[in-house]
């Protein structure tokens, strides 16, 4: 195992009404900020149930945070509040609104470009105050202190992370996703998964505990996924869901042990030129990225194999076969496509997902910082 320091300080609040605990833990007479996306909080009541529980504070608003959240958009919100001088930020949403929360948290007191946070990797000297209300379990991004923004003027979808943008508190209420749409069930599953593997399926670093927690997180996925589909209204299984989707990405698992987020990076690559959800992206890339690395991920995917799928016997190439086929079959049993084509991307489009690669500066990617762009382009072809 290699050395590491661990730090999470959210506070989680997790159950059912636990968004009544919301005032007790914003500062006494601040001025918040609710931001939010689609309106689908509106209608299911969760805005009035945040606003109720926010009644004795001064409380402003700002919707329309987009799926892949954009520099554009955020920027409104960014002058939104430096204008009505808000000192308290409250993501009520999915992955995306608290990604781009944790933007606007940032670029509210950042003297400059606020772009350059994420194009030129400009210092974060201080940001807002915020917390969460998650509605849509998937990307972690409510323990966590990462996001991933978009600038659709010019096709850029980069990451940052910060210490300061750890949200101080997380409501997490299985029962606000039972009104979720399928395919965004399915999403959050997906992203969740290839979350875990990124971190996981790397090679053998005799980190045990960090191997058991990722292998139980990934069972629970393949458990209880499609019975989220099945039954949208079971507590338990929300919960479970819910609570995986957040360790998947809360540092727990990843500490001490190589991580590689490659096919992550190409992901963002098809979300920027074709429009393709994350989780969609992720699902049509790792099951060839595992091919395209299978001699040196090999030990891991043997463990993967043998732990996760059950394949204990036989020659060991088939049983990674199976392996990565098992988990495309997964994918697809969600509803979420695994190639390219299933989308109407054709082999004239890896070229320009290449170039973008380059552009990004994704040229030594994976745990060993040694995939380049033709790895990444033979992903591609493999994933077509």
């Amino acid at each position: 195992m290699q050395n590491f320091t661990f730090y999470n300080p959210t506070r989680i609040l997790f159950g059912s009404g636990r968004i009544a605990d919301l005032a007790r833990e914003i500062p006494a007479k601040a001025r918040v900020l609710i931001t939010y996306g689609g309106g689908s909080i509106v209608k299911t009541g969760t805005l009035a149930e945040v606003k109720s529980a926010l009644s004795g504070f001064t409380v402003f608003e700002f919707p329309g945070i987009e799926p892949n959240p954009s520099y554009e958009t955020l920027m409104q919100a960014v002058e939104l509040a430096r204008r009505e001088r808000i000192d308290f930020l409250l993501a009520v949403g999915g992955g995306s609104v608290i990604d781009g929360t944790k933007f606007i948290a940032a670029a509210i007191p950042f003297v400059g470009e606020p772009w350059d946070i994420l194009a030129k990797r400009a210092k974060i000297s201080s940001a807002v105050a915020f917390g969460s209300v998650l509605t849509l379990p998937a990307t972690g991004s409510e323990m966590n202190n990462g996001a991933v923004i978009t600038r659709r003027a010019s096709n850029d979808k980069l990451a940052f992370s910060n210490a300061l943008l750890f949200p101080r508190f997380s409501v997490l209420d299985p029962t606000k996703t039972f009104t979720l749409p399928p395919r965004q069930v399915a999403n959050g599953v997906v992203d969740a998964f290839v979350h875990i593997t990124e971190q996981y399926l790397t090679y053998p670093s005799d980190a045990k505990v960090q191997d058991r927690f990722a292998e139980g997180l990934l069972l629970t996925l393949i458990e209880d996924g499609p019975k989220a589909l099945q039954e949208p209204e079971n507590y338990a299984v929300r919960a479970n869901l819910m609570w995986t989707a957040t360790l998947a990405l809360n540092g727990l698992i990843g500490v001490g042990v190589p991580n590689d987020w490659a096919t992550h990076m190409l992901g963002h690559e098809l979300t920027v030129m074709h429009g393709l959800d994350h989780a969609q992206t992720l699902a049509v890339v790792l099951p060839a990225m595992l091919q395209q690395r299978r001699a040196e991920k090999r030990d891991k995917l043997l463990q993967y194999a043998e732990r996760i799928w059950g394949l204990r016997t036989g020659d060991e190439n088939e049983r990674i076969d199976q392996a990565i086929e098992r988990t495309r079959q997964f994918f697809e049993s969600l509803a979420v496509p695994t190639r390219l084509a299933d989308y109407g991307i054709s082999r004239e489009a890896i070229p320009v997902l290449v170039e973008q690669l380059q552009r990004h500066g994704m040229v030594a990617l994976g745990e060993h910082a040694s995939f380049g762009l033709d790895d990444s382009r033979q992903v591609y072809e493999l994933a077509a």
